[in-house]
């Protein structure tokens, strides 16, 4: 029935565009239906309607530039509509303006590149004159919908994990009269104390209505973007794109090539907030990440890092963990900070690792595990060792995004960031991270560190020049930052070879799998999802830390993209230790301390909970729903997340109890089950009996789970039940 169901869905959809005019075009997925229309001027969004939902109206018609720079001079522009390069397939829909004087054209475009989920918006702006231009700020998608003034709405967003989790994370606000919200994401946020987070950037809006319909928005991008919401009256206008702050914004595009807006795409959802992630994430992994990844059973993996031992790790520390690690059966060995000669210098340390980094590669390889390296390869130092990128050599002092002083000296792992947006360095930065790939053997390149330019004062660079007048330069931590009008333009370069430095790798070595760390969590976006595998979710590793960033990030992304780092934690009790362990257990999990310390019982235990991981739950975080059961983990409270795969008809709880010694008992309600089936309930620690209920209890009564420790947990598996026993009813914790 669902096939059949399908075929007629797509049917429609092929259909409706014969029936429009020209002008006035559709595209829909089973998810969300958008209505476009063009004047002769300017293109527009019609409407938005979530499936089974009332329409969004939008008034709004896309702003295009009004004028460009050429040879210093202002040189106003008028669009014409181009009606015969109007395209309309069943996956796309574009629209065409031109300019002759300057010769431009502009191209309007929304895709859809999956029968579910949202569709994607780009605008591309090509130069077909023969003089360079610079564009102003053009942003990827503005709207103005049209929304009474009783109707209530709430906002919600998601900061990064980045540094540490803030108490927030999540927001959920009322979207109501006079509401005014600017959202930002970046590569280098350092907020000061009480300065708002940087977002994962997206954002969704909801109807407080029995139908929790609305729609949500999110950018395709890596550099400074920005979405912004503004409610008046009868009005909810934003926009989204890259960041016009400081502004003003230009770009450069010389003649014969174009200047494409960061990709943003738009989707529909009904029935809360969860029902929308997971359409989201389901998306995100079809359209956006690489399926050679998904194609192997074992993503994600299962990893041991040498960081718990930070930059003392050595050859003998490493072939001692390699060895542990294939007793526990790991599946990736991951060397961290402390391996190379220096900042810059990404060759081996002679010292440390007499018998070069392939060697330890193979070794590895020999016990069945991957290899993966962390690199920080944007990042210029001292060393005068061939091959080192040396930031007094006047070829990479032209490189930098600021000169350093004569005393400076780099930090253990990081240095001074390099533009690679300049050809010259993106050449270099290539060359190397190949020649580091191959050389080494790896099968994982994790990269770290301020990897796109926040800004630059460089006027020889193919960025807009700086400003000298309004350009700051800021020592953070050793590295100096610039800050001023060409930032934004700095990291849109920036990203674009960053992207393409990957994308080859990625072509030449399409197994290889690539880690975004970036200062723990300072990149988790849709960008780095289209060109990684998984993310440092944030760069604060306890077991609170670790749920909490989870909890947010899982909102946008695929719980197996999500990588939580377990570091060393006073486990003062097995139970303790079983709950660190869970608390990265959710998505991609990777032991960040020399297991060899552990003693025999927690090693015995380790290895039981990573055969659990690795046959019951991975499947789960690969492929099931993900359910935020709980309120955000505040570690004293207790929390949980359900995983259910509809297909299978199997699920899992995560229960945490935090500190709290008065509530030894806690019932979650779980979601997404058929309430007129009955499940089986397994207790993996034996906490309690294992039972049968239905789903209706289960969702409405709820799974009550009792601990006798703080900070410890349990882990419930459920599954359809073959028999028919008549299940418990009442509280399914009785």
């Amino acid at each position: 029935m669902r096939a059949i169901v399908r075929f007629l869905f797509l049917s429609i959809l092929f259909i409706v565009p014969c029936a429009q005019a020209q002008s006035t075009m559709q595209l829909q997925t089973e998810d969300v239906a958008l209505t476009f229309d063009a004047a002769s001027s300017a293109p527009r969004l019609k409407e938005l309607r979530a499936t089974g939902q009332p329409a969004w109206f939008n008034r709004a018609a896309e702003t295009l530039p009004d004028h460009v720079e050429i040879n210093g001079q202002v040189t106003p522009i008028t669009w014409r509509l181009l009606s015969n390069a109007t395209k309309h397939t069943r996956h796309l829909v574009s629209y065409t303006y031109e300019c002759t004087s300057p010769h431009l054209k502009l191209i309007w475009e929304w895709e859809a590149r999956a029968d579910f989920g949202p569709i994607e918006h780009r605008i591309r702006v090509e130069n077909l004159g023969e003089s360079d231009i610079w564009l102003p700020f053009q942003d990827s998608w503005k709207f103005d919908f049209s929304v009474q003034p009783g109707v209530q709405l709430s906002h919600f967003y998601v900061e990064k994990g980045a540094d540490t989790p803030s108490p927030i994370g999540t927001h959920n606000v009322k979207l109501t009269e006079g509401y005014t919200w600017q959202g930002y994401s970046s590569t280098y946020a350092h907020p000061a104390e009480d300065e708002a987070r940087e977002i994962i950037p997206w954002s969704l809006v909801q109807r407080n209505s029995p139908a929790q319909d609305g729609w949500y928005v999110g950018i395709e991008f890596s550099g400074r973007t920005r979405l912004a919401f503004n409610r008046r009256r009868n009005s909810l206008k934003g926009a989204a794109g890259l960041n016009p702050a400081p502004g003003p914004f230009r770009t450069k595009i010389p003649a014969g090539e174009s200047f494409e807006t960061p990709q943003v795409f738009l989707g529909g959802f009904h029935s809360g907030i969860d029902a929308a992630s997971n359409v989201l994430r389901r998306w995100v992994r079809q359209v956006l990440t690489n399926p050679t990844t998904w194609a192997d059973p074992r993503y994600p993996y299962l990893v041991n890092n040498s960081w718990g031992s930070g930059m003392a790790v050595d050859e003998a520390l490493a072939h001692r963990m390699i060895e542990d690690s294939s007793d526990l059966q790991f599946e990736m060995f991951h060397i961290d900070a402390g391996w190379f000669r220096g900042v810059g210098d990404w060759y081996p340390n002679h010292e440390k690792f007499p018998h070069g980094m392939a060697a330890i590669a193979d070794h590895a390889h020999r016990l069945g595990l991957k290899f993966g390296l962390w690199v920080d390869w944007t990042q210029a130092g001292l060393n005068t060792e061939k091959g080192s990128l040396n930031l007094r050599d006047p070829k990479v002092r032209d490189w930098l995004v600021a000169d350093v002083p004569p005393d400076w000296e780099p930090e253990p792992f990081k240095g001074q960031t390099i533009d690679i947006g300049l050809p010259a360095a993106k050449n270099w930065a290539e060359e190397e991270v190949n020649r580091i790939v191959s050389d080494y053997h790896l099968d994982m390149i994790e990269h770290d560190g301020y990897l796109v330019a926040q800004g630059c004062d460089r006027s020889d660079h193919p960025h807009a020049p700086a400003d000298p007048a309004r350009t700051t330069i800021v020592r953070t931590s050793g590295a100096y930052f610039v800050h001023g009008p060409n930032s934004t333009d700095v990291s849109y370069h920036a990203v674009r070879a960053y992207y393409d430095i990957y994308a080859r790798l990625r072509k030449s070595k399409p197994g290889l799998l690539f880690e975004i760390c970036n200062d723990g969590g300072r990149m988790v976006d849709f960008g780095s999802a289209s060109h990684g595998d998984y993310f440092s979710i944030t760069d604060t590793y306890d077991p609170l830390s670790n749920r909490r960033a989870f909890y947010d990030t899982s909102f946008v992304l695929p719980a197996a993209m999500l990588e939580t780092y377990v570091e060393k934690w006073p486990a003062r009790s097995i139970e303790n230790f079983r709950y660190m362990l869970r608390s990265g257990m959710m998505g991609w999990l990777t032991i960040m301390l020399d297991t060899t310390a552990w003693s025999a019982e927690q090693h015995d235990v380790a290895k039981q909970e990573f055969a659990i991981y690795k046959t019951k739950l991975r499947p789960l975080i690969r492929d099931a729903a993900l359910f935020h059961i709980s309120e955000r983990p505040d570690g004293v409270r207790w929390d949980g997340m359900e995983y259910y795969d509809p297909t299978t008809g199997r699920g899992a709880v995560y229960a945490f109890r935090g500190s709290t010694e008065t509530e030894s008992s806690h019932t979650f309600r779980l979601k997404g089950l058929d309430p007129s089936r009955t499940y089986s309930l397994e207790f993996q620690d034996h906490s309690s009996e294992n039972r049968v209920a239905t789903g209706s209890v289960l969702m409405k009564a709820g799974l009550t789970v009792s601990l006798k420790q703080a900070d410890s947990s349990e882990l419930i598996f459920f599954a359809e039940s073959p028999n028919k026993s008549k299940p418990t009813e009442g509280s399914t914790g009785q």
